[in-house]
This record gives structure tokens, sequence and C-alpha cells, in this order.
């Protein structure tokens, strides 16, 4: 059983249960992934396994490809690490893992990057309140005070300001998942997954 599996986020959609509900639900592109590396306790210091989503027309430099040519997996891009478990097997270099490895019910994490925003002021960064709009109120989306003059003359690290938002890393916890497609590795996962359409996204069983 793979700890988890590499795919890119499809869209939404909704279906429907036997009786009549609609559930919205995101597809995901999962696989097919090959373990271009396997990590263990008495190499690298922890039991871990190395996937890389196949995706071919995808340029590759130098040491990517030296690195992927040991497990003879082509048309690698995106990789990234799982930790093994127990109950996880014993994957080698060169299984390949596919969307068949997740069951209607099995519950798991999705880990993507959000969607970048730009430079966002604090009404939309942080969910501020503002200030009064009419009445001749001239402080409507303005940050206000950031700290006292006299002391302590400075600015607290962490104080929330306006900035860049989005483009960081998101984990979703304990997705259902709804249905498997294994002909075309399409997972369709209860509720709304990271990042958008066509990003790539760590599918992974859930940890708590």
């Amino acid at each position: 059983m793979s700890p988890g599996i590499l795919g890119k986020k499809i869209g939404m959609t909704q279906l429907f249960n036997s009786d009549g509900t609609a559930v919205p639900v995101t597809l995901v592109k999962a696989g097919p992934c090959v373990v271009t590396q396997r990590k263990t306790p008495a190499t690298d210091g922890y039991d871990a396994v190395q996937l890389g989503l196949v995706e071919f027309g995808k340029k590759q430099n130098k040491p990517d490809a030296g690195h992927l040519k040991k497990s003879g997996a082509e048309g690698v891009r995106f990789l990234r690490e799982f930790h093994l478990g127990q109950g996880t097997g014993d994957l080698k270099q060169g299984d390949r893992v596919l969307a068949e490895e997740f069951k209607p019910k099995d519950v798991v994490d999705v880990i993507g990057t959000s969607k970048g925003r730009g430079f966002a002021g604090l009404v939309k960064r942080h969910h501020f309140r503002g200030g009064p709009a009419t009445h001749g109120s001239m402080f409507h989306r303005a940050a206000g005070s950031i700290g006292a003059s006299s002391f302590p003359s400075r600015v607290f690290p962490g104080m929330k300001m306006a900035g860049r938002m989005g483009s960081e890393q998101v984990t979703v916890r304990n997705l259902e998942v709804v249905s498997v497609d294994t002909e075309d590795n399409v997972i369709a996962l209860k509720g709304a997954v990271p990042g958008p359409n066509g990003g790539y996204v760590m599918v992974r069983r859930a940890k708590r």
C-alpha cells in the first residue's frame, strides 16, 4: 500500500448520491507515479520514498535526468517524498503507483500551493473589519495604529500588515475519497483542494 500519490488538480464539480443529494467534489488526476528513490534509515537516517509524477513531453536538465535514469523513470518532473510508516508496504525503486491504490471512503490529506493574490491590504489579507463607510469618515480600509510611539518605539515582529498574499503551501486534512476512476487515474475528493486548476498536489493518507 502506497503512503500517497502525486497528481494535478482538474477542477471542481458535483456528484449525486443514491438519495439525490449533491456532493461537491474536486477531481484530481492522480498518477501514474514512479518510485524514483528509496530512502532507508541505514543510508539516509529515515524511512521514506520519493515519487515522481509521469508527464511526457516535459524537458529535463542533466542532473534530473541522471537522477531519474537510476530508476528508469522517463518524463518525470514533479518529485516529492512520503515518509513510510507501519502498514505502508515495501516500495522499491522503479515501482509504479496508480490511483487504484485508493478506495472510496478512504480519508486523505491534500497538500498544494494556494493561489497567488499579489499585494493585498489588511481587509482582504487578514479579514480586518475596516472603519466607518459614511458620515465623513476618512478611515475605511487603512491599517490604523501598529504600535506605540514613546515605548517600545518600534513595530513588533509578526504585526499583521498589508503584503503579499497567497502562493503558500496549504494542507487540507481529512478529505473523503468519493470515487476512483482506475482507467483514467482520476480521484474525486469531497470538498475543496488548495491551488488553481492544473496545479500540482500531494495526496497522502490521513495522519489524524
